[in-house]
């Protein structure tokens, strides 16, 4: 009976296991009948990305052992391993305040579970949420906790907790190590995490787990050979493991061949259709090949496995500014900024979004709070001087501009920069700062005209013998850039926030 449960014929073994009176018998009864109806859904489902129906598709086998489970529990009949599967059922059938009931259950009646613990993060929406269950007092809690706070992105109380971890007794836990590295993964400190996990493949080397967010952060710092050694790496351990996959498919990314890294993400997602970073990561892929019918059905996969997925809210909204539709992508801008309300990318582009439905109030409050929480781009500034330059702010564009002078500006953001400098400084007659901005415009293909028609300016007016001011200093923006190249702007796949419509 195990054997055919071991060797994944699932209807032999419930056959065989059906009349065993042992719990562990009655669970692997259930599971196999489970199992098999999940088995089937799949086979019906040819491809993930297919039309809509095919979603549709659901394992026949959910309402009969909803209704014999739900007898069993009533009787009280049902132990810690019967309960999860209990839970898993209703999940599935979309009762998911059943559910929470059932796990939390299942976790008094087996704290060392693990799977029990998981499913119920999955189905925790809010901190105010999670502090309303009842949990077991069980050392397993604080693990689950500090995963909680993690997958709710409050980062600070997640690092607390497991320092609090590795201080009772857990400091060599590679799991530990790995989620403190996926913490900072999530707070975008990008050298602190890498830090981690090269700490971590030196410990472990053979270990698959969480290399995947691993080559998201290689990627993001066009790491290509440290990423093409992972992959090959990873392909020596297991080459048919979900992690291995997904790192392949961004390494292809990074390569720019977009075609084979989406082949391989949907092959992560044959091997497990429940892999949230491949879902997201393939509607990445979909975005730069253009395909925006595609991308959104990916992106509410991810969704749908994880409704705390910030970056799927966030490329939906991205997909649908670029169909010119502003009312969808305000709307999950609002999903994703509602997950991460101190991320200044979720800011911007809700005020992109309120500039475009021509709700300048909005845009400004989100910008200026965009700004406030440290601006990642760059980009907050440059809005909010534009928006006052429609609105002929004088004081908050002289705010705004000022400001710029002070920043480190990436190139694409140079020129408009120096448009913005250029007429502050004509109109408060500080000429010789103007002409400066006008010269570094014509660098610009984007603001050469802007600097040329502003330097005829500045000679009409020297030439009625207006004073200039030489003796005031220059702002820091002009250090460092260089006139020998034009800028160009380049798109991340991983991280789409540049692309407008």
């Amino acid at each position: 009976m195990f054997s055919y449960f071991d060797l994944k014929e699932y209807d032999r073994a419930a056959y065989f296991l059906r009349g065993c009176r042992s719990q562990k018998a009655y669970f692997l009864y259930m599971y196999s009948r489970y199992l098999s109806g999940e088995k089937k859904k799949d086979d019906e489902t040819v491809d993930s990305l297919g039309p809509l129906e095919k979603g549709q598709v659901r394992n026949e086998a959910l309402r009969e052992l909803r209704v014999e489970l739900s007898k069993k529990h009533s009787a009280g009949e049902l132990d810690g391993f019967a309960l999860y599967l209990y839970g898993v059922v209703l999940r599935k059938l979309d009762l998911l305040k059943e559910a929470v009931d059932i796990f939390v259950a299942a976790t008094h009646a087996l704290p060392l579970h693990w799977g029990a613990w998981l499913e119920l993060c999955n189905l925790i929406t809010n901190i105010e949420m999670l502090k309303s269950l009842s949990l077991p007092d069980c050392w397993v809690r604080d693990f689950f906790m500090a995963h909680m706070y993690t997958e709710l992105q409050m980062i600070k109380e997640a690092l607390q907790k497991y320092q609090s971890l590795m201080e009772a007794g857990f400091a060599k836990s590679t799991y530990i190590i790995s989620q403190i590295a996926v913490a900072y993964h999530n707070i975008r400190d990008i050298d602190q995490a890498l830090d981690l996990f090269n700490e971590l493949r030196e410990q472990d080397p053979f270990r698959i787990e969480n290399m995947d967010t691993f080559s998201n952060l290689l990627y993001v710092r066009s790491m290509k050979p440290e990423l093409s050694y992972l992959a090959h790496n990873l392909v020596e351990i297991d080459k048919y493991r979900v992690e291995t996959c997904c790192v392949i498919g961004n390494y292809y990314s990074l390569r720019s061949q977009h075609e084979k890294a989406a082949l391989y993400f949907q092959r992560a997602l044959k091997l497990n259709p429940r892999c949230l970073g491949a879902w997201t990561l393939m509607g990445h892929e979909y975005m730069e090949m253009k395909n925006t019918s595609a991308a959104i059905q990916a992106y509410r996969h991810a969704i749908e496995v994880n409704k705390r997925d910030y970056r799927a809210w966030y490329g939906l909204g991205q997909t649908y500014e670029i169909l010119k539709m502003p009312f969808y992508s305000l709307y999950y801008y609002r999903k994703a900024h509602q997950l991460r309300p101190n991320d200044s990318r979720m800011l911007v582009a809700l005020g992109e979004c309120y500039e475009k439905l021509s709700q300048q109030v909005e845009a400004k409050k989100c910008y200026w709070r965009a700004y406030s929480v440290g601006d990642v781009e760059r980009m907050a500034l440059l809005k909010l001087a534009g928006l006052a330059e429609q609105r002929r702010e004088t004081s908050a564009r002289r705010v705004c501009v000022l400001s710029l002078s002070q920043e480190q500006l990436e190139h694409a953001e140079v020129s408009t920069a120096l448009r913005y400098l250029g007429q502050y400084y004509f109109k408060n007659k500080l000429y010789d700062e103007a002409s400066l901005c006008a010269q570094r415009c014509c660098d610009y293909n984007d603001a050469r005209e802007e600097g040329k028609a502003l330097l005829r300016q500045i000679s009409a007016v020297r030439e009625q013998g207006e004073p200039s001011s030489t003796d005031l200093s220059l702002p820091s923006v002009f250090n460092p850039l260089s006139s020998n190249t034009t800028p160009v702007r380049r798109v991340s796949p991983l991280d789409l926030s540049s692309v407008t419509p």
